[in-house]
């Protein structure tokens, strides 16, 4: 009897193991992209070089390419401007060239002028991708060298080199990315996750900015502030998500008043009136991973 005991602690145990949920933050400055050019096999790696003026939409990148059969790096050096990759080689001038580039490249208006700019430089090489709304995979571009286009194509649904990532380590060796399918700005930390009949729940409780913009609406606020219950199925597939505010300049929710229960275990937020929507209550069970919103 005894050891049986010992054997269904050891199962219970092992399976509390199998069941942890953890949240790991990693934020990536650079990519490596698999693509092709002229149906061509290629790799490109790029990194993150400073914003051009005050947006995380907007920003200078380095790196290379080379054509897989070759593996002979080819120096890049450009901008990514709202889903849209322009690469430059510029031959023996990459580093005067790159750094004159950047200097012109000082505000929203002169990055709008990035092709002009570049060719006033004479760029031997040109490569550009440009991410449509459907976020298609893969990623359509042109190659352009001695006055002839290429197609080009980069195996990704995401061409955004600077990322937030958010990663959920979930049980039965299973992960995802918040960045995937909530949102890029990432600043989530997990409160809780709890198991039941009709499947897995998490929650999260996230700040973040509300614009990657800083000199856009809502740019410089304090941000948006709320949390996250993600649904899973018993095996551990997502399903879907739903998200409450507690703060936010996008949506005007401004001075929310919070009570605890004794144990603190239970939060009750007040959300007051805005000029889109009426006067409510999310009450978040932190224990139970669990958020109920009532008029």
């Amino acid at each position: 009897m005894k050891k049986i005991l010992m054997l269904l602690f050891s199962l219970s145990l092992t399976f509390l193991l199998c069941q942890k949920v953890e949240l790991k933050k990693v934020t990536d400055s650079s990519q490596v992209f698999k693509g092709e050019i002229a149906g061509v096999p290629i790799t490109i790696q790029l990194y993150f070089a400073g914003i051009a003026d005050c947006s995380l939409y907007q920003y200078f990148v380095d790196g290379w390419y080379y054509y897989d059969k070759y593996q002979k790096k080819i120096p890049l050096t450009g901008i990514y401007d709202y889903g849209k990759l322009s690469l430059f080689n510029f031959g023996n001038q990459q580093k005067q060239s790159s750094k004159s580039f950047r200097e012109q490249l000082t505000s929203p208006q002169k990055v709008e002028k990035t092709s002009e700019i570049a060719e006033a430089l004479h760029p031997k090489e040109k490569i550009v991708f440009e991410q449509n709304e459907a976020k298609e995979n893969p990623v359509p571009g042109h190659f352009y060298l001695n006055k002839k286009t290429q197609p080009a194509k980069l195996f990704t649904s995401n061409d955004m080199i600077y990322r937030y990532n958010n990663y959920l380590i979930l049980p039965n060796n299973k992960k995802i990315n918040t960045f995937d399918f909530i949102n890029k700005h990432g600043g989530n930390q997990l409160i809780s996750y709890i198991s039941g009949d009709n499947g897995n729940r998490v929650l999260l409780y996230f700040e973040h900015s509300s614009n990657f913009n800083a000199c856009g609406m809502c740019g410089a606020s304090e941000g948006e502030k709320g949390y996250r219950v993600l649904y899973f199925t018993k095996d551990w597939n997502y399903k879907s998500y739903e998200e409450f505010l507690t703060e936010s300049c996008l949506e005007n929710i401004y001075d929310t008043k919070v009570t605890r229960n004794k144990d603190s275990k239970i939060l009750k937020f007040n959300i007051k009136k805005t000029e889109s929507s009426s006067s409510y209550n999310i009450t978040v069970d932190l224990k139970n991973a669990s958020v109920v919103k009532s008029k």
